[in-house]
This record gives structure tokens, sequence and C-alpha cells, in this order.
């Protein structure tokens, strides 16, 4: 493998020149040695024989200098404490994933993100920093825009529940109803898994993938993407909309690619560990439920310190999720079941009697709790008109068999991201514009 060595002045020379040299017997084949600091060992300099020592103002100049002018498969750290500790060593191997390059330590191996060329068409990635962070409302929301834009938009949403082979549900045809959905949980589906609920609310032909696990690069250990782009491509898209799936990144190459950050996401989860290399492969940053109470001390300042770190020059914007129900509700008395934390409880009810219309008689945020969700549905009963539910977790087999049974009506609803800092959809149409440049660029 072509590679770089990070090397450092606190080794003496020829214990790291022989050190190379071992490492070219294991297949390693250096092309140039990264200086990252240090100078204990050091008399005049740091000479490696023929081998070129690279420098820089910073230790991520200097690599980004090696990664710019080599070209290499794999950077492998030869250096320690105190030139780089944990932090630094994983900023630096952030720098190298995110161009695709592999970060080999003598005790670990860091991967970049699997994410392969297996599609011609004009592809956009949704990922996020976790579960829960609303990349199935952002990625439902970007469709929308885009299918209004006129393009034939395909939704490729893999998931922990995504079934075995891939499923077509043609929502630019006909949206899934609940009764219809129940009956997909009765046979043993995962009937309200992201793929459905991109074709409830975005009104798009979703293809539903699955996936196991996820390394720390967000890599799954096993999914089967490329096998629903393959059947996406069958739709003859204009765009494919490759949604990840909690901290797995979707397993294929995007032409642009957006980050959605949960304003509750701990603020080392965006700038600790591999965080960062997020930042790095994405254009835009969609900040959601950036509202108090639930957005978490020091998210928004780990977001713009990365950025400024690492000189990423993507738009950030925040904003705030108000759910709108596919149907019309107004008047009706609704009980209303969401995964939205009970800080937010106070914020939908607002926006669904004053917006919208409603007479909210309750809510649930126990919708990916099945006992609490039974529990308070057993306590709303006789109390509502409407059940009005996301489509997550137990929406379905729980949530829409009860009210069903019950003789209530129920309505899903979207969640709706309405920008608080910045222009949500002028940033949309800027990732579309990047997107279709680097797609004729390669065409």
């Amino acid at each position: 493998m072509r590679a770089v060595a990070l090397v450092d002045g606190e080794h003496y020379p020829p214990v790291t020149l022989d050190a190379i040299e071992r490492l070219q017997g294991r297949g390693y084949e250096f092309a140039a040695a990264v200086m990252l600091g240090g100078g204990e060992k050091l008399s005049d300099g740091l000479a490696l024989g023929p081998l070129e020592v690279i420098h820089g103002a910073t230790q991520r100049e200097a690599l980004e200098r090696a990664l710019d002018e080599h070209h290499p498969e794999v950077v492998v750290d030869l250096s320690d404490a105190p030139v780089v500790d944990t932090v630094r060593r994983f900023r630096l191997a952030c720098v190298a994933l995110a161009r695709g390059i592999a970060y080999h330590g003598a005790d670990f191996r860091l991967e970049p993100p699997r994410r392969p060329r297996i599609t011609t068409h004009m592809t956009i990635a949704v990922i996020g920093t976790g579960k829960r962070t609303g990349k199935t409302a952002v990625a439902a929301a970007f469709a929308r825009q885009a299918s209004e834009a006129g393009l034939r938009t395909v939704i490729v949403a893999m998931g922990r529940g995504g079934p075995a082979q891939p499923v077509v549900t043609r929502g630019d045809l006909q949206r899934p109803t609940p009764e219809a959905l129940l009956v997909l949980a009765d046979i043993g589906e995962h009937a309200a898994s992201d793929s459905y609920e991109d074709a409830v609310v975005a009104g798009v032909t979703t293809i539903g993938a699955r996936r196991a696990g996820a390394g720390l690069a967000g890599t799954p250990f096993v999914d089967t993407v490329a096998e629903a782009v393959a059947v996406a491509e069958e739709e003859e898209p204009d765009l494919i909309v490759l949604e990840g799936s909690g901290t797995a990144i979707p397993p294929a190459a995007a032409d642009a690619t957006i980050l959605v950050v949960g304003g509750a996401t701990p603020a080392e989860d965006v700038s600790g560990g591999l965080g960062p290399m997020r930042l790095l492969i994405s254009d835009l940053a969609v900040v959601t439920m950036a509202e108090e109470p639930v957005l978490a001390a020091g998210t928004l300042s780990a977001l713009s310190s990365s950025v400024a770190e690492f000189a990423v020059s993507i738009p950030i914007v925040r904003t705030v999720f108000r759910p709108a129900p596919i149907e019309s509700v107004d008047g009706a008395k609704i009980f209303v079941a969401t995964t939205a934390p009970p800080e937010a409880g106070e914020a939908i009810r607002r926006h669904l009697e004053d917006v919208i219309g409603a007479r909210v008689v309750g809510i649930t945020h126990r919708l990916a709790d099945r006992p609490g969700l039974s529990e308070d549905l057993r306590k709303a009963e006789g109390t509502y008109e409407v059940l009005v539910t996301e489509l997550k977790a137990a929406a379905v087999d729980v949530a829409t068999r009860t009210a069903l049974a019950a003789g209530h009506r129920v309505v899903f609803a979207d969640n709706i991201p309405i920008a608080v800092g910045g222009d949500i959809e002028a940033a949309f149409a800027e990732v579309l514009a990047t997107a279709t440049r680097r797609a004729e660029a390669r065409a």
C-alpha cells in the first residue's frame, strides 16, 4: 500500500528510519514522512535517508500537503505523546478518512467510510450524528423540494428494521394509508420504517434497505444498499437521495452530502473522536431541534468551533421541527404520539392548536416505548377523535392498531424543518446545484 508516515523529533531518527524500513516489509510502500513536531532527539533537523520529510505550519497542514502531493492509500502513525495525544490523533485521522484514506497505528486500524460509486445517477446523501436527529424529516423535505423543481426523485432509505430484499413504495402514486401499513405489520414487516415514512410525507418513490451495525467512521457491518440502489435505477430517476441510519453513512458515493445534527447531540459527538470527519465530507449542516429546552448546551459552539478549526466552508442552518398532519384535523380533538422529548411538548401543542387548528387533548412522547405507549393510549381512550402520530417506532403496530380498533381516525404527521437561522430552502437549492455540477463533471 502506498503510504505516508507520521513522525516526530521525540524519536531518535535512526529508530524512526529503522521502523519505516521494517514496515516496508509488511506491505507499506512509503512515499514520504510528515513531520508533526518535537525536537528532543534532533540536533540539526530531521533526515530520514532518501525519504522526503514534509513540514507545515500545523500538523494538519503538513499532513494535507503530503496527501495532496503523494495520494497515499494509508497514513501510518509512528508518532506518540507528547507530540500527538488522543485528540490530535483523531483530528489527523479525520482529515485522512474524509479523503477516503485509511489511518493505521500500532494497535488500531481506522478505515474510511465505504462509499464506492455504484450508480451513474446523481446522488445526494443525508447523514446524521446519531439516532433521532431528524434525518428522515430533512431527507423528505429535500426530496419534496427537488420534486417540486421537476426532478424525478427516489429515496433509498436504509434502516435497522429494513426489509431483507429491497422494497419499492410508490409514494408518488399512492401514499401508504394507516390501514395498509397495519396489514404490513400483521405479516411481520417493520411498517414504520423510514422508507414508508418517506413515501407518506414526501410523496415520492422510496426503496427500503437494511443495515446492521456501524463502525467508528459510519460504515455498516452488513447492508443491502447496493441492491436497493440497483432497484432505484430501474425507476429512471433524475436524483437518488441516500438516507443514512443512526450514525451509519450510506455505503455509496454521493455527489453532495447533507449532515443532520440533532439539537440534543452532545458536544463531544460533534467535535470529539471522528465527529469532525462528518463535517469534512459534507456540503451543508442542518441543526435540528435548535431551540430551548431541547438544544443541548455546547452543541452549536462545538459545531462552529469544528467548522472554524477545520476551515470547513459549509453553511450551517438552524431549524426547529413543527408537526404537519398530512390530512386536515382542523377543529378535531386530537391525541398526539411522538418521539420528540417531553421538553418539546409545549411547542408541539401550540403549533397544532394555533397554526393547524386542532384541539390537543393529550400528547405521549413514548412512541418508541411500546409498553409505555400502550399505557398512554389506554388512558387517553374516549378523550380524542383523531390520533395524530409520527410514522416511527411503534406508530403502526401499537398506535395505529389501538386507535383503529377503538374506531378512531389515524392521521400521520410530517415533521417540517423550519429555519430559525439561515435559509433552509436556499441551502437545499445550493446543495442540489453543487451535486448537479459534480455529476455533470464526472459524466
